[in-house]
C-alpha cells in the first residue's frame, strides 16, 4: 500500500499557530506519540521553537508509556527537559490547582486508538473540564484515527457503567479523532460529575450523565490529508507504540474485541509477543476452539490454535492454549462482535471453567460491563442468545450516534 502523507495538529501547529502560544506558559499533556513526522517529541520541538513549556503532563503508563496496565504512576521530572511531570494516573486523575499554577493555557498531544476504553480520552476530557474551571485555553492537536473514520461498532456506554474506561455516551469503536472527541465533549451532553480526587482507576463515578458541556476555551489544531477511510498505514506517519501492549497496528485492530477478554479469566495475550492477538487459558483446548470458531464463518479473520506462556498478568508462568486471531480483511472485521463469539464459543467448550472477573469489591461492578458498556451484553451472553442477535441491538444506537456525531466531525 503506498502511504499519503498526512500532517498532524502538531506539525501545522508549529508552523503556523505559534500566535496562539504567545506570552503563555504550557501545560503539555503527551507521552511518546506525540511526535513530528521525523520523530521530535512535542516537548522537544515546542521549546526549540522558543514555546515556554513549563509543566508536562502525563496519562496512563506515564511520559514514557512504560509503566504496565493499570500501575499507577508517580510524578517527577524529565530528564531530557528538567521539566516537573504530574502524573494523571496516580493520587488523582485530574489535574489539580497546584499542577496548574503556572500554567496559561494546556496543549493536548497524545495518540489514540480509536476505541472506547482507551483511556487517554478521558485523561483529556479531564484535563478540559480542569481548564474550564481554571479559565484555561483548551488546544487539542489532532492525530488520525488509526482504525479510521467509517466504521463504528459496539453498544453506546450506558450511565450505570461509567468509569475511567469510559466517560460519555459513545460507541466502544466510535470512529472519531481526539480533535473529535474533545468537541464532542465540550459541547455536547453525557460526561459524568468531576469528582475531586480519584483513588483508583475505576473509581466510581454517578450514575446518571451530566447534561451539561464541559464548556472550555477549545481549539482544536485539525490535520491536513487525513481523509476518514484513511488507516493508520494509509497516513505515511511512523507508528509509535502509546502503550506498552500496544506494539503494532494490528494489535489496535483487534484490540476493540479482544480486550473485553479483560473482564473474563482468560488471558487476552498482554505480556507475549501478540497482545490482543492471541488469547487462551491453561484449560482451554485450542484445536476445538479453533474449529469451533471457524465453523461461526466470521468475517475478515481467521483462527488458529496457538499456545502461549504470559509473563505477568493472568496465567503468569503457566503455558495457555487457545487461539492466534489472523485478519484477513480489517474493512470486514467487525472485532467487537468477534470478542463476544470469543467468550461464547469458550463458555460453550468450557462451561465448568469459564469465569467472569469478579467485581471489584469497592465497585460492585463487573468488569466487562465497564469495558463493553452494558450491563445487558453479559447477562444476554450467559442467557445463550445468540452473538448475532446481540450486535443486532446496537444498530439503532449506532445511527443516532452517528447523526449526533456529524456536528463534530473536522473531516469530511
Amino acid at each position: 500500500m503506498r502511504a499519503e502523507r498526512v500532517h498532524t495538529g502538531l506539525e501545522l501547529f508549529l508552523a503556523r499557530r505559534l500566535d496562539l502560544l504567545r506570552g503563555r506558559r504550557v501545560g503539555l499533556i503527551t507521552n511518546p506519540t506525540g511526535v513530528t513526522s521525523h520523530l521530535e517529541g512535542a516537548a522537544e520541538a515546542l521549546l526549540r521553537h522558543g514555546v515556554k513549556v513549563t509543566a508536562l503532563l502525563a496519562p496512563e503508563h506515564g511520559l514514557q508509556a512504560s509503566a504496565p496496565d493499570a500501575a499507577a504512576v508517580a510524578s517527577g521530572r524529565d530528564r531530557r527537559t528538567n521539566l516537573p511531570v504530574y502524573s494523571l494516573y496516580g493520587e488523582t486523575l485530574q489535574p489539580t490547582p497546584q499542577m496548574l499554577r503556572e500554567v496559561d493555557v494546556l496543549l493536548f498531544d497524545m495518540q489514540d486508538v480509536g476505541v472506547r476504553f482507551y483511556t487517554y480520552v478521558w485523561t483529556m476530557s479531564y484535563a478540559m473540564e480542569a481548564a474550564a474551571a481554571a479559565g484555561l485555553p483548551f488546544i487539542v492537536l489532532d492525530r488520525p484515527n488509526p482504525l479510521g473514520g467509517q466504521i463504528v461498532e459496539g453498544p453506546l456506554l450506558e450511565p450505570a457503567c461509567a468509569s475511567f474506561v469510559g466517560r460519555a455516551a459513545i460507541p466502544l469503536r466510535h470512529g472519531l479523532t481526539v480533535g473529535e472527541l474533545a468537541r464532542f465533549c465540550n459541547g455536547h451532553v453525557g460526561v459524568p460529575a468531576p469528582r475531586a480526587s480519584y483513588p483508583s482507576p475505576l473509581a466510581p463515578c454517578p450514575s446518571y450523565f451530566l447534561r451539561i458541556p464541559i464548556g472550555a476555551e477549545l481549539a482544536v489544531v485539525p490535520m491536513e490529508g487525513w481523509r476518514r477511510e484513511m488507516w493508520y498505514d494509509a497516513t505515511g506517519l511512523p507508528w509509535v507504540p502509546p502503550s506498552p501492549a500496544m506494539p503494532t497496528l494490528d494489535t489496535a485492530t483487534l484490540y476493540p474485541g479482544t480486550c473485553l477478554l479483560e473482564g473474563t479469566n482468560l488471558s487476552e495475550g498482554r505480556s507475549t509477543a501478540l497482545p490482543f492477538q492471541q488469547i487462551g487459558a491453561p484449560w482451554v483446548d485450542g484445536y476445538a476452539l479453533a474449529d469451533g470458531l471457524k465453523a461461526r464463518h466470521l468475517p475478515g479473520v481467521r483462527f488458529r490454535p496457538v499456545r502461549f506462556r504470559p509473563t505477568a498478568g493472568k496465567w503468569a508462568g503457566q503455558e495457555c492454549e487457545g487461539v492466534h486471531l489472523h485478519v484477513t480483511d480489517r474493512q470486514a472485521l467487525r472485532p467487537v462482535t468477534v470478542g463476544l463469539h470469543l467468550i461464547a464459543a469458550v463458555r460453550a467448550l468450557h462451561p465448568e471453567r469459564f469465569a467472569w472477573r469478579p467485581p471489584e469489591v469497592e465497585e460492585g461492578r463487573w468488569h466487562f460491563d465497564l469495558l463493553v458498556g452494558s450491563e445487558g451484553v453479559r447477562r444476554q451472553l450467559e442467557a445463550g442468545v445468540a452473538v448475532e442477535t446481540i450486535a443486532a441491538g446496537w444498530e439503532a444506537e449506532r445511527a443516532d450516534f452517528a447523526a449526533q456525531g456529524e456536528r463534530v466531525l473536522l473531516y469530511g
